[in-house]
C-alpha cells in the first residue's frame, strides 16, 4: 500500500472513530457506568434479583462499549505515530501494516456491534428450521443448515441446545428447534428469517436431475425476566406424547414430550428435549412466550416502515436467499445483494459478510 494511500486510510478511520464516540455517547455511557456501579454498592442490591441481573447485563454491555472504543482510539493514535516512524524506517513501515489489518478488522465489527442497538438485540435466540414441501430432498437441506448454524454458533462461542428435533423420513430432518445463547444471538441471526432456497444435483435422485428445495428459518428472542407476555390458560392447548429418539438407552420412553398450540394465533410449540413432562412444558412456554414477543416487534417494525414510507419484508416467510451448488457455485442474499462463490466456507458457517451486508442494509 502506498504512502498517500494510508494517510487517506487514517483520515478517514479518525472520522469514524469521532462518529462512533457521537454515536455512543461516550460522556453519557461513562456517567452510566458510574450510576450502574453506585447501585451495586446498595446493600439490598442482590434482594432483587431480576433488576440485578438486568443491571449487571448492562454494566456488561457498558464497560464493553467504553474498552472497544478506548482501545480503538489507542491504537489509532498508535498507527499515526507509526506512519510517521515508517518515513525512515522499513521495518515500522512493515509493523505499521500489520496493525493497521488488525485495526481494520477491529473498527469495522465495533462499528457493525453499534448497529445492534434495538431493544432485544443482545438477547439469547430460539432459532426454528422447518423443512418445505419435497420429502426428503427438504428435509436433508433443513439438516444442512442446522449444521450451518450450529458450526455459526461454534465460531461466535455461543452455547447451543436442542429444544426439539424431528427426524425425516428417509433423510435430514422436519425441523428442529434450538437455543442459542451468547452475547447479541439474536441481534446477529435475526438476519437469516426467511426462506432459505437450494438449487443441486439431487444425491437422492438416481437420474442425476438437478432439485430445488426450500427451508424456513425462524428466529425469536428469549424472553427475559423482564418482559411480560401474557398467556393464558384458555388460550392453550396442551398435548403430551411420547419423545423420540436415537435408540437404545437414549430413547425416552415415557410421554413427557409436549406440543402446545396458541389458539389465538395458531402458534404451535414442541418441546421434548427434558426427560421431564414438566420441563418441557416449562420450555415450550418459554418458546410460545418468545415466538409471540417477535409478533410484537415484527408489528412495530412494520408501523415504523409505514411511517418512513419503506417497502422492505420482514416476515419470515419470505424468500431470503439462493444458494446454488450447480450449475455453477453462488450463494447470494436476496435482500442486500451480498453473494459469494465460496460455497464450503458459507456451509461451514461463516456467514459474517452476510449478517454484517443485512445489519448495515436495515
Amino acid at each position: 500500500m502506498e504512502r498517500f494511500e494510508v494517510s487517506r486510510l487514517l483520515t478517514e478511520y479518525e472520522e469514524r472513530v469521532d462518529d462512533l464516540a457521537n454515536a455512543l455517547d461516550i460522556d453519557a455511557l461513562e456517567i452510566e457506568l458510574k450510576e450502574l456501579n453506585q447501585q451495586m454498592l446498595d446493600p439490598n442490591f442482590w434482594n432483587d434479583q431480576n433488576n440485578a441481573k438486568k443491571v449487571t447485563k448492562r454494566i456488561a454491555e457498558v464497560e464493553n462499549n467504553l474498552n472497544t472504543f478506548k482501545k480503538l482510539s489507542k491504537d489509532l493514535k498508535n498507527l499515526n505515530e507509526w506512519f510517521e516512524i515508517s518515513e525512515r524506517d522499513t521495518e515500522e513501515w512493515e509493523i505499521l501494516m500489520t496493525e493497521l489489518n488488525s485495526f481494520t478488522e477491529l473498527i469495522e465489527d465495533f462499528s457493525i456491534q453499534t448497529l445492534l442497538s434495538e431493544p432485544y438485540d443482545n438477547n439469547n435466540c430460539i432459532l426454528t428450521i422447518q423443512a418445505g414441501a419435497g420429502g426428503t430432498e427438504a428435509q436433508d437441506w433443513a439438516e444442512m443448515l442446522e449444521r450451518m448454524y450450529l458450526r455459526y454458533a461454534s465460531r461466535m462461542n455461543y452455547k447451543t441446545e436442542i429444544l426439539d428435533h424431528q427426524a425425516g423420513d428417509e433423510a435430514g430432518i422436519k425441523s428442529v428447534t434450538i437455543m442459542i445463547s451468547g452475547q447479541f444471538a439474536y441481534g446477529y441471526l435475526k438476519a437469516e428469517i426467511g426462506i432459505h432456497r437450494l438449487v443441486r444435483i439431487s444425491p437422492f435422485d438416481a437420474n442425476k436431475k438437478r432439485h430445488t428445495s426450500f427451508a424456513s428459518v425462524e428466529v425469536v428472542p428469549e424472553v427475559d425476566d423482564d418482559v411480560e407476555i401474557e398467556i393464558k390458560e384458555e388460550d392453550i392447548k396442551v398435548d403430551v406424547y411420547r419423545s423420540g429418539g436415537a435408540g437404545g438407552q437414549s430413547v425416552n420412553t415415557t410421554d413427557s414430550a409436549v406440543r402446545i398450540t396458541h389458539l389465538p394465533t395458531k402458534i404451535v410449540v414442541t418441546c421434548q428435549n427434558e426427560r421431564s413432562q414438566i420441563q418441557n412444558r416449562e420450555q415450550a412456554m418459554k418458546v410460545l412466550a418468545s415466538k409471540l414477543l417477535q409478533i410484537e416487534i415484527e408489528k412495530k417494525e412494520e408501523e415504523l416502515m409505514k411511517l418512513k414510507g419503506e417497502q422492505k419484508s420482514i416476515g419470515w416467510g419470505s424468500q431470503i436467499r439462493s444458494y446454488v451448488f450447480h450449475p455453477y457455485q453462488m450463494v447470494k442474499d436476496l435482500r442486500t445483494n451480498e453473494e459469494t462463490s465460496q460455497i464450503d466456507d458459507v456451509m461451514d458457517g461463516k456467514l459474517d459478510n452476510f449478517i454484517n451486508a443485512y445489519l448495515k442494509w436495515r
